[in-house]
């Protein structure tokens, strides 16, 4: 894969495909308004504030992010799909 970094305050993302049955077996409905989950691949150096500063990011790469639906841009590199977001559209990430 090409080295892909963000611009600005974009997050470069492998999506995490969610589980839909459990270990046991059972089969979990389609939540539509369900987070979704992912990687991060590479983040970009941060928003350029009026102050010449460059805004910190929250995440780092290897992190687990959670993002809505709606939010990232899909882009495909070699047949595999990822996601940039802006760092406002990140909800949460794994501790």
């Amino acid at each position: 894969m090409p080295k892909l970094i963000p611009l600005e305050n974009h997050v470069l993302v492998e999506p995490i495909k969610m589980e839909t049955t459990t270990k046991s077996g059972i089969i979990l409905p389609d939540q539509k308004e369900k987070p979704e989950k992912g990687t991060v691949i590479a983040v970009g150096p941060g928003k350029m504030l009026e102050s010449g500063q460059r805004a910190p990011i929250d995440v780092k790469e290897g992190d687990i992010v959670y993002f809505t639906k709606y939010a990232p841009d899909e882009i495909e590199i070699e047949n595999k799909k990822y996601l940039v977001i802006q760092d406002k559209s990140l909800l949460a990430k794994e501790g």
